[in-house]
C-alpha cells in the first residue's frame, strides 16, 4: 500500500514569491528547522534544483505523444507517491513552507504504515500489556490485587482504532491546509516523468506530470511462498484486526516485530512459541541485548524454538475467533504444534512492483528496493525515493526527516541547497518486554571498524528501584542493563544500548548527547539525578 497521502486548495491567500517570501522569513526565524552552514553551499554534490517558476499555483495541463496515446496530463511542482509518514513529510515541506504545487497519490489509509498498522497501534497495545504487568507487581508494593482480572481486548481494540481514526482525519485536515491535492488511485509511470493513476472510485485514469517526482510507496509484510498453507497465518497488519486473544500463538521472526508482539501478547497471558532460525534473537543488536532479552524472553514463559528451519506445511483445523480458530503446524523433522494463531515476521519487502519504475529507467536491487543516495537522488534525475521503499534504515522517524531535507533542497533557499539526512547515530527504541534503546556502534561493529585496541567499553547491569519490592526471583527476570562503546584517546561515544524498565524516554535524550559527539568524559561531568535508573549512564566506571 502505498503510505503517502495529500490534498489540494484551489485558492491562495497569497501569491506564490509573497508566500515564499514570508514562508523564508519563518524559516530563518525558527531555531527547530534545520540549517546548513552557508559554507556547505559550494560543496559539488549531484543535486537537482527546481525552476525558477517552481512556486506557479496556476493549473496547467500538457500534450504528451511518443509511446503514450495523446491524452491531457496535469502538471505539478512536486508530485509523492504513498500517504505515509516519509510522503506526508515531503510534501508538508514543500507545500506548506515553500508553496510549491504538491499531488499525492494514495491507494490506501491515510497516515501508513506506522499510523495504521505499525508504530502507533503497537505503542497503544504494548500499553496495553504493560498495564497488565503493572497490575501484577502491584501485589509487591502491598496492593490486595486479584491475580486473575478479566480485560474486555474488544472494547480496547475500539478505543484504539478510534484513536487511529482521528490521526487519519488530523493527516488529511493537514494536508488540506498546506494546499497539498490529494488523489485517490494506484500510480505507475508510463513515461520517465508521466504517471498515470487508477482512480480508487472506479471512475477511470488520469496522469499527471512533474518536474520532481518522489516515490515514498513504503512496504509490506512477507508471508513464505514455499510453505503450503502459509497463508493461514496473518502478518503484523492482520494482528491489529484481532478481537478476541488466542490462547496459543506461534510467531515466526527474531527481529523488532517478532519480539514486540512475543513480549506484548506473553504479558497478557497468552502462550507464545517463538521460531528463530539461530539461537538468539535481535542479531544485528549488540551483542549484550541479544544474549539479555533472550534469555528475560525464556525467563517469563516464551518458548522459544531455536534452528528453525520451516514448516513442513500449515494446516486450518477450524476457523472463527480466539480459540475457535485451530491450526496445525508441522516441522521439518514431523514435530507438530497445534495453535490458534500463526503470525509472519519474517520481514517486510518494498511496494515497488505495481509502479512500471522499468518504464522510468529507476534503477533497483534483487529484492526491489530503490537504489538512493544520501541525498534521496534515484539514477533518474528528478526521482527520489525515501522511506521504507529505499531499505534505508526502515524507521518512521528517519523517513519524515529524509523527507524534510529533500523538500528543503528541492524548494528551499540556496542556504539549503545541500540538506540531507545523515543516516549515522539515529536513535531507536524496541518496545519489547522490557524495553530497548540503542544508537550507534554495537561493539563488534566498532571494533571492526577501529581496531579493538581502540575500543573501550562500559557496562553495568541491576536491577531497577521499581523492582525493589519484589522477590529475588522477579528481580532476575527484570534486568536493567547498560554499555557505552568508544573509541580512541578521547573516549568518544559511538555506541550506546540500554535495556530495562523506562529505556525508551531515556535514549531520546541521550541520543542528542551521541550526535553532538559527546566523549565518557562529557557523561561523567554530567551529575547524577539519584534515584533513577539513568543515573548509572553518567556514573559507569
Amino acid at each position: 500500500m502505498y503510505w503517502l497521502v495529500g490534498v489540494y486548495k484551489t485558492t491562495m491567500r497569497a501569491s506564490a514569491v509573497e508566500r515564499l517570501k514570508v514562508l523564508s522569513s519563518q524559516f530563518f526565524a525558527s531555531s527547530s528547522r534545520p540549517r546548513i552552514p552557508l559554507q556547505q553551499a559550494s560543496i559539488p554534490i549531484p543535486i537537482s534544483r527546481p525552476s525558477s517558476s517552481r512556486n506557479s499555483l496556476t493549473t496547467s495541463t500538457k500534450r504528451f505523444s511518443g509511446t503514450m496515446a495523446p491524452s491531457d496530463v496535469k502538471t505539478y511542482d512536486y508530485i509523492v507517491i504513498g500517504g505515509g509518514s516519509g510522503g506526508s513529510g515531503t510534501a508538508r515541506r514543500a507545500a506548506g513552507w515553500y508553496g510549491a504545487k504538491t499531488l499525492l497519490i494514495e491507494n490506501g489509509l491515510s497516515g501508513g504504515c506506522c499510523v495504521n498498522v505499525g508504530c502507533v497501534p503497537k505503542k497503544i497495545t504494548w500499553n496495553f500489556a504493560a498495564m497488565a504487568e503493572a497490575l501484577r507487581d502491584s501485589r509487591d508494593y502491598g496492593f490486595d490485587t486479584p491475580t486473575n482480572i478479566p480485560f474486555d481486548f474488544a472494547a480496547f481494540k475500539k478505543k484504539r482504532d478510534s484513536h487511529i481514526g482521528g490521526l487519519n482525519r488530523a493527516y488529511e485536515r493537514n494536508w488540506d491546509r498546506e494546499g497539498i491535492e490529494l488523489v485517490r488511485g494506484t500510480a505507475k509511470f508510463v513515461e520517465e516523468k508521466v504517471l498515470e493513476v487508477e482512480l480508487e472510485d472506479g471512475s477511470g485514469s488520469v496522469r499527471y506530470t512533474a518536474k520532481h517526482i518522489c516515490i515514498a510507496s513504503g512496504g509490506f509484510p512477507l508471508i513464505p511462498k514455499e510453505i503450503p498453507g502459509a497463508e493461514f497465518g496473518i502478518t503484523n497488519e492482520e494482528f491489529f484486526d484481532i478481537e478476541v486473544l488466542p490462547k496459543k500463538i506461534a510467531v515466526v521472526g527474531a527481529g523488532y516485530i517478532a519480539v514486540e508482539i512475543a513480549g506484548m501478547l506473553n504479558a497478557v497471558g497468552v502462550e507464545v512459541h517463538m521460531f528463530i532460525r539461530g539461537e538468539k534473537f535481535l542479531r544485528t543488536f549488540d551483542p549484550m541485548v541479544q544474549d539479555t532479552m533472550t534469555a528475560r524472553y525464556e525467563a517469563v514463559g516464551v518458548k522459544i524454538h531455536k534452528g528453525y528451519k520451516g514448516f513442513e506445511k500449515v494446516e486450518k483445523i477450524s476457523d472463527g475467533k480466539g480459540d475457535e480458530r485451530v491450526l496445525k503446524l508441522t516441522l521439518q523433522d514431523g514435530e507438530e504444534l497445534v495453535v490458534n494463531e500463526l503470525l509472519w515476521a519474517i520481514g517486510r519487502a518494498p511496494e515497488t512492483k505495481s509502479l512500471d519504475l522499468e518504464v522510468a529507467g529507476v534503477k533497483m536491487r534483487e529484492k526491489g528496493y530503490i537504489v538512493a543516495d544520501q541525498y534521496q537522488n534515484t539514477n533518474v534525475e528528478g526521482i527520489y525515493a525515501l522511506g521504507d521503499v529505499t531499505g534505508q534504515m526502515e524507521l518512521t522517524p528517519v523517513a519524515i526527516a529524509a523527507g524534510r531535507h529533500l523538500s528543503n533542497r528541492l524548494f528551499g533557499p540556496p542556504e539549503l541547497s545541500t540538506s540531507y539526512l545523515p543516516y549515522e547515530n539515529i536513535p531507536t527504541v524496541v518496545f519489547a518486554h522490557p524495553e530497548i534503546g540503542t544508537i550507534g556502534l554495537t561493539e563488534p561493529q566498532a571494533i571492526a571498524k577501529y581496531g579493538a585496541p581502540n575500543v573501550k567499553t562500559y557496562h553495568t547491569k541491576f536491577s531497577a528501584l521499581f523492582y525493589e519490592m519484589s522477590s529475588s526471583e522477579e528481580k532476575k527476570k527484570n534486568p536493567t542493563e547498560f554499555k557505552i562503546v568508544c573509541e580512541g584517546p578521547e573516549e568518544k561515544i559511538v555506541g550506546l544500548h540500554l535495556l530495562g524498565l523506562g529505556v525508551g524516554e531515556m535514549m531520546q535524550g541521550f541520543g542528542v548527547a551521541v550526535k553532538m559527539g559527546a566523549r565518557k568524559r562529557d557523561f561523567d561531568a554530567c551529575v547524577a539525578i539519584h534515584p533513577t535508573s539513568a543515573e548509572e549512564i553518567v556514573t559507569m566506571r
